[in-house]
């Protein structure tokens, strides 16, 4: 689609104010896809804002400054409860405080002509993102990386059913309805969009760095020694453990390997899942799964390569609303993926397409089991996978080809170079 924004009036730039829960130095998804954006921006001239909270993903009790610069991003750390992550009634608290403090700060920043990006940590912040950038006369882009209360709703929670969801729905379709502009994840989440605020999608996948991020050789990353890897084939698994991701198919898998004393399952990162996961490994009597936390950025080549083959689950119900994330790093480290879930999803689509990996059908353990094996087998064919993983993130994954489409959308809404 042609997006033709109306430019800012009597004034030579415009601001971009980001809001979203979390920004850099904090290591979670929608930070770091954040922190490029803005750096990218700032380092290109634009005049950049994030209004985001003082703590990390986790760690609540964080104190990051108030305010701060960096890189050229004028960061806005609002006050918030800090009750986590861990409950959910908490959690609920210390998303209507952000609510609250955002919108306050919003309003004192937003001019007329700025553009305002609201991404969906918290869900529904960008109901308060429209209001206020009515109110003062800035134009919205909603940065979806997820679609609520629908993903709630089919979840099972129980705040996301009845009226509060038929209340919730409304204000979140009236936001997407005001917005110039909806940024979705991909094809799947674009056809829910266009349901629902129809001619104000625009599809820009997420990325990985693809200079930052490289294969590297098993033999020479050191990482496979340090974690008591080296000789055996590993299957990976690297970032958010959510309610969001099938791991059901996967430990069934991990029980009918686990007599295989050369293959390892490593999985690398934190979320609502991993304590389950934890205990059931401990239960199964799973010696084949080794847990490490998250890993620094600078690390990021290391950690992704140091598995010969990585796993990407998201539960069925869940396409169109989710693209996960960790799809992008897998491939700028070049290594082949298998994905589980619903085989006509939006990352299944794009491994047939580009034949990088395989796809499972959730709750096929037996064929997970298998495809890994196959691949263990089969190291011609799991390089070629990988290159070809490498090969998709460079034509249409990199950071800078991400950057460029973000500059056009921008641009296009006022917030461009004048």
């Amino acid at each position: 689609m042609s997006l033709h924004c109306a430019p800012a009036t009597g004034r030579e730039r415009v601001k971009i104010v980001f809001l979203n829960r979390y920004f850099h130095p904090d290591h979670s998804a929608t930070s770091q896809m954040l922190s490029d954006l803005a750096f990218h921006l700032a380092g290109h001239g634009q005049v950049v804002h994030v209004i985001t909270s003082r703590q990390r993903y986790e760690e609540p009790a964080a104190a990051l400054p108030a305010t701060e610069s960096i890189g050229g991003v004028a960061v806005h750390r609002v006050w918030t409860t800090r009750f986590g992550r861990r409950h959910l009634a908490g959690r609920a608290i210390d998303y209507l405080t952000f609510y609250l403090s955002a919108a306050r700060r919003l309003a004192r920043l937003a001019r007329t002509g700025d553009v305002v990006v609201a991404k969906t940590d918290p869900p529904l912040i960008s109901v308060p993102a429209a209001l206020v950038a009515r109110l003062r006369g800035a134009q919205l882009v909603n940065w979806l990386q997820d679609i609520f209360p629908e993903t709630a709703e089919r979840l099972g929670m129980r705040f996301a059913q009845g009226p509060l969801s038929t209340l919730l729905r409304g204000l979140r379709t009236l936001s997407l309805r005001t917005a110039r502009v909806n940024v979705v994840l991909g094809e799947r989440m674009r056809a829910v969009v266009e349901g629902l605020a129809p001619g104000t999608t625009e599809i820009i996948h997420n990325w990985a760095d693809g200079a930052e991020i490289r294969p590297i050789p098993a033999e020479s990353n050191p990482l496979r020694e340090t974690w008591g890897l080296a000789g055996k084939f590993v299957v990976g698994y690297s970032g958010n453990m959510g309610r969001a991701h099938e791991f059901e198919t996967v430990l069934g898998a991990c029980e009918l390997l686990r007599d295989e004393p050369g293959i390892m399952f490593v999985f690398v990162g934190a979320g609502s899942r991993r304590a389950w996961l934890e205990r059931e490994a401990k239960a199964r009597a799973l010696t084949n799964i080794v847990l490490r936390p998250y890993q620094p950025r600078p690390g990021l080549a290391e950690s992704l390569s140091a598995a010969d083959v990585h796993l990407v689950s998201l539960q069925p119900a869940l396409e169109g609303l989710i693209v996960p994330s960790k799809f992008y790093g897998i491939a700028a480290a070049g290594r082949p993926v298998i994905f589980v879930g619903e085989r006509d999803g939006e990352i299944a689509r794009l491994i047939a397409a580009y034949g990088c990996g395989t796809n499972i059908a959730s709750g096929d353990a037996a064929g997970l089991a298998a495809a890994i094996c196959a691949l263990r087998d089969d190291p011609a064919r799991a390089a070629m996978m990988g290159n070809a993983a490498r090969h998709l993130l460079e034509t249409r994954f990199d950071l800078p080809l991400a950057m460029a489409r973000w500059e056009a959308v921008l641009e296009a809404c006022g917030g461009g170079r004048r």
